[in-house]
């Protein structure tokens, strides 16, 4: 009994003194290495932060660098300490495709989350519409985009669903155009009602003064002709704005004596205040 301990210590002598110095230069590799990481991660930042990156793409980019060095030096380290660091890269690679088989339709929605992140075709706080889901950014984040709707929706949309199909961003020109239209009867002077519609604009203080606001004739009703009004505004005032031009301009139509033709057509009436 006492001849086999003796074998035992004697090869576990052998070993850690075969293996020891490979083991200290691992752990001496792995301590260098994050620290050298936590140094060029912290150099990246600074860069990155200077330049004209968003936040967003910054954080995340950031992220991805140092998973991939601490990757690195993880395989590095262990090769040196004696591990076949090919059978562990095969191992990294069988687990992250069983991953990605298993999070396709995530996958694709972190790719195209890091094309709107690149490429910016929105902003936080811009005005956007995504097929028929309309709302103010909120959140851009990987997987998905959070968007909140006038009525204070909150709308959750997958990265994919936005790459693939049409985006309307109403606030990348920083301004709107509003689409009103005014009834006028047959009967009435284009030139005065257009002139009315013009001081109401110019008295609004959500309408910018450029571009210039329209105001045309846009077609011929069977009893009125439909006057369009075309101001522009930010796309944060686009409801303040167009419910106060609608009331101001039914209110100077009142005080400037402005006739409406009602649907039966037979008199022109009146209208209120």
């Amino acid at each position: 009994m006492e001849i086999d301990i003796n074998s035992y210590l004697t090869a576990a002598t052998d070993n850690v003194i075969k293996y020891a110095p490979n083991l200290l230069s691992a752990i001496l590799v792995l301590f260098v290495g994050f620290w050298l990481i936590r140094k060029v991660s912290k150099l990246i930042e600074i860069s990155l932060n200077t330049s004209s990156l968003s936040n967003e793409i910054t954080s995340f980019l950031i992220s991805l660098i140092d998973i991939v060095l601490k990757v690195a030096i993880l395989l590095f380290a262990a090769g040196i300490a004696g591990f076949d660091t090919s059978a562990l890269v095969g191992i990294l690679a069988a687990a992250g495709f069983a991953v990605g088989l298993a999070l396709q339709g995530g996958l694709g929605n972190f790719a195209s989350g890091i094309i709107i992140l690149v490429f910016k075709p929105y902003r936080v706080n811009d005005w956007i519409a995504i097929e028929d889901k309309f709302g103010k950014v909120e959140e851009i984040q990987i997987f998905n985009t959070i968007l909140v709707t006038p009525g204070l929706k909150t709308l959750i949309i997958p990265n994919g669903q936005v790459t693939e199909n049409i985006v309307t961003n109403f606030s990348k020109k920083g301004h709107i155009r509003l689409e009103i239209e005014v009834s006028m009867p047959y009967a009435e002077s284009f030139p005065k009602v257009k002139g009315i519609i013009e001081e109401v604009l110019s008295n609004n203080t959500n309408v910018l003064p450029e571009p210039v606001p329209l105001v045309g004739i846009e077609k011929y009703d069977t009893h009125n002709i439909i006057i369009g009004v075309k101001p522009y505004v930010h796309p944060d005032e686009y409801w303040d704005a167009t419910y106060a031009i609608h009331q101001a301009i039914k209110t100077a139509f009142f005080k400037n004596g402005v006739k409406m033709a009602y649907s039966e057509g037979v008199e022109l009436g009146t209208i209120g205040e």
